[in-house]
């Protein structure tokens, strides 16, 4: 079956790289993830903690909302649900923001998504990949190394937080960093949600 083209979209085989700020140079004793907001205790995971989490593999299919998509990729990472594990959440918790490093801040990008959607095994935080013409390898720098968040292809790919730090749980939806310069707060490829 043909896989379906978001509206205003075109095909790529490659993986275009697009980030904002500098590229983050990861250092292992000093990188965590926390997970915070709305839950009864915060909890903060080692990269080697993280590590260690039971893996997933999923195929996901990218929307960039620069006008490009990748079909067929497949990832090998963290799916989020198993992140829930660790943190029991006050009632009504319905969004997330997913934290990123950028301009020096390991909370300076964040990406707001409900979590009602996250909760398959196509939300992954991710470290490998491959595809057609590339076999297994990490994720690089640019791409954003050690771990990156990708969605599943419902969400265009900005809500793919790069070298993620952490996620607030939320009872109200709140912008993230390219919301807050007018981006949609959906952002559904299908239904070319781009800005507001």
């Amino acid at each position: 079956m043909e896989k379906q083209l978001p509206p205003g979209q075109f095909k790529t085989k490659t993986w275009p790289i697009l980030h904002q700020g500098d590229v983050y140079e990861f250092n292992e004793q000093s990188w965590n993830f926390r997970l915070f907001g709305q839950v009864k205790q915060e909890v903060s995971l080692s990269f080697a903690e993280v590590m260690s989490l039971p893996k997933t593999v999923s195929t996901v299919d990218m929307h960039c909302v620069t006008a490009w998509s990748k079909f067929d990729t497949t990832f090998e990472g963290i799916a989020l649900h198993e992140m829930l594990k660790f943190v029991e959440l006050n009632e009504d918790v319905k969004y997330i923001q997913v934290y990123g490093y950028y301009g020096g801040d390991r909370f300076g990008y964040s990406a707001n998504l409900p979590l009602k959607d996250l909760l398959g095994d196509n939300a992954l935080f991710v470290y490998r990949w491959k595809d057609e013409t590339h076999d297994w390898q990490d994720i690089t720098p640019k791409h954003g190394y050690p771990l990156r968040f990708i969605p599943p292809a419902s969400f265009y790919l900005w809500k793919g937080t790069k070298w993620v730090s952490g996620i607030r749980f939320m009872k109200q939806d709140e912008e993230g960093f390219w919301e807050e310069l007018g981006y949609s707060m959906t952002a559904n490829p299908f239904k070319e949600e781009r800005f507001r």
